[in-house]
Order: C-alpha cells, then sequence, then structure tokens
C-alpha cells in the first residue's frame, strides 16, 4: 500500500511501487531516476515544490487501481531484463543516430543566434558515446549475469553483477546529468520563434528521448538492480 509509506520511502521506491507516480514527480520536475535515492521532502525543497501538495497528489492517485501491466516492481527479473532491452535498449540505439545528426545540423544552422546549441551538440555527442557502450555491456555481460544468477547461481556472476551494476549507475548520472543540463540549456526544449523544421523536431526528439531515459535509467536503478544485488548477496 503505497500511502502509509509515502512518507518514509525515497522517489525511487514510490516509483518503483506505483508508476503512475512517476507523471507527478515528472511534472514537478522532480528526478525519479538518478535522484531517485532522495526523499519527497529533500527533492521538493530542492525544487522549491510545495511537499504538501504533492503528497496529496500521490494519496488522490493511491486511490484507483493500478494496471496490471504496469507493476514493473513485481516482474521476474529476466523478464524486466528483456523488457528493458526490447523497449528501451531499441528505443535509445533507433534515435541516437538520428539525434547526433540534428543536433549537430542546427548547431551548424543556428549557434549565431542560438550559441548555447553548440553545449547541446557536445553534450548530446557525449550521451551518444556513454550509452553505445552501456547498453551492450548490459545486454553481453550484466543481464546475462543476471539471469545465470537466477537459474543457477556462481561466485562468478554474483561478482559482476555487483561490479557491473556499481559503474553503471555512475554511467547513468553522466547521461542522465548530460541531459538535464541540454534540458536547461534549450529551456526545458521551448521552440524559439526563429525555429525552422529541423530545429523543431531536433527538440521534439531530444524531449521523447529525456522521458525515455528517465523511464529506462528507473526501471534499472530503482527495480532492476537493488533486486539483482540482493540476488548476489
Amino acid at each position: 500500500m503505497l500511502v502509509p509509506t509515502i512518507d518514509r520511502n525515497t522517489i525511487g521506491e514510490i516509483v518503483a511501487m506505483d508508476f503512475r507516480t512517476a507523471s507527478i514527480f515528472k511534472d514537478a520536475g522532480i528526478d525519479f531516476c538518478c535522484g531517485g535515492n532522495k526523499s519527497i521532502e529533500d527533492a521538493c525543497h530542492e525544487k522549491g515544490v510545495d511537499v504538501e501538495q504533492i503528497i496529496q497528489q500521490l494519496e488522490s492517485l493511491s486511490q484507483t487501481t493500478v494496471s496490471s501491466s504496469m507493476k514493473f516492481n513485481e516482474w521476474e527479473l529476466p523478464f524486466l531484463s528483456d523488457y528493458i532491452v526490447q523497449t528501451h535498449h531499441k528505443f535509445v540505439i533507433r534515435n541516437l543516430p538520428e539525434l547526433v545528426f540534428y543536433t549537430q545540423k542546427i548547431a551548424s544552422v543556428h549557434a549565431e543566434h542560438h550559441p548555447e546549441l553548440i553545449e547541446v551538440e557536445s553534450l548530446f555527442a557525449q550521451v551518444n558515446a556513454e550509452l553505445l557502450q552501456h547498453l551492450k555491456k548490459e545486454e553481453e555481460v550484466l543481464f546475462p549475469a543476471i539471469k545465470s544468477t537466477v537459474t543457477i547461481p556462481s561466485q562468478e556472476d554474483k561478482a559482476t553483477i555487483i561490479s557491473e551494476i556499481t559503474r553503471m549507475q555512475g554511467e547513468h548520472e553522466l547521461a542522465g546529468g548530460a541531459m538535464d543540463k541540454i534540458n536547461v540549456l534549450t529551456h526545458h526544449y521551448l521552440i524559439p520563434g526563429d525555429a525552422c523544421n529541423t530545429y523543431r523536431v531536433a527538440l521534439k526528439l531530444l524531449e521523447q528521448f529525456e522521458d525515455d531515459l528517465h523511464i529506462h535509467v528507473h526501471l534499472e536503478n530503482n527495480i532492476l538492480y537493488p533486486k539483482a544485488l540482493k540476488l548476489a548477496e
């Protein structure tokens, strides 16, 4: 039950219990993925958000039924791993080349009047390099180790889980931090009056990419990784 634990759980734990709460935190500008280890009070204080209002929204949401398809916290680890690959990894792989092209293009055309686009291009290049390596390691090393440990535990796989997750959480911070900076630089993906169609498309795709990354990182940082680490104990 969500309500009795709202004050005691972290943001990430709350979203893990009921994924619908993610929209409440997103609307308030509160990071529920990389910043999911914070309490509601601390997160609201940092963003200047009324904590009582957020708690009221969460309590109201908890009175309605959660769809079984959104209960990620109840999924078995192999199934959740496959879901992340098929849904989020494929989304990233499909969109990275296009966004690298678009961020380069708008920086070359519009940087004179929007110099921030030079930094946007650089930041997204970092995201591209980081995530390509990150996804490969998850699919080829971490996720197979998790699946093996579920069926036939070994000390080698358990050690792999611990070392890989420690590194990958840091990589999440880097990618998430870069997207946060892009969000700020573009004034939350606000389309300027002189934007061409390419500029508009680029900002829209960047916003969609960040939204997907938040869900992607949440599923790993707040659900998959903690359960895998417990399995590796």
